[in-house]
C-alpha cells in the first residue's frame, strides 16, 4: 500500500518538478533579452530610431548578435524583434524560443511576447 502511494506521488511530482526546473532554467534566456531591450529603449528615447525597421543588432547602440556556443544562447534583434533561442545542449530546452516584438519606435515602447516557450510553459 505504501509503495503504491509513493509510486502515485512520484508519477505526479516528477513531471511537475521537471516543468518547474525547466521554467527556472529558461529564465536565463529570458534575462538575456534585457540588455537588448534596454538598448532599444535608450536609442528610442535619444531619438536615434525612426522606425521599427531601424531596430537591428549592431545599430544605434544595440548589441551585436550573440551566436550559439556550448554555453551561450542565440540572441539578436532584427526589425524590432528581439529573438532568443536556447543553446543546442541536448536538454529539453534545446531550440526553445522567446521573442519580444516592439509595437512602435515611439517611447514608451510597448512589447508583445511570443515564442515556443509560451506553449511549453517556460515563459
Amino acid at each position: 500500500m505504501v509503495t503504491a502511494i509513493i509510486g502515485v506521488l512520484a508519477s505526479v511530482a516528477l513531471p511537475a518538478y521537471d516543468q518547474y526546473s525547466n521554467r527556472a532554467r529558461f529564465s536565463e534566456a529570458v534575462l538575456a533579452i534585457g540588455v537588448y531591450r534596454t538598448a532599444i529603449e535608450t536609442a528610442a528615447n535619444r531619438g536615434d530610431i525612426n522606425s521599427v525597421a531601424d531596430m537591428d543588432s549592431g545599430q544605434f547602440g544595440i548589441p551585436p548578435y550573440q551566436w550559439f556556443s556550448a554555453t551561450d544562447h542565440f540572441v539578436g534583434v532584427f526589425n524590432g524583434l528581439i529573438f532568443v533561442m536556447w543553446r543546442f545542449d541536448g536538454s529539453a530546452l534545446q531550440g526553445v524560443t522567446y521573442i519580444l516584438e516592439a509595437q512602435s519606435h515611439i517611447p514608451p515602447i510597448q512589447w508583445v511576447q511570443f515564442g515556443s516557450c509560451m506553449n511549453l510553459g517556460y515563459c
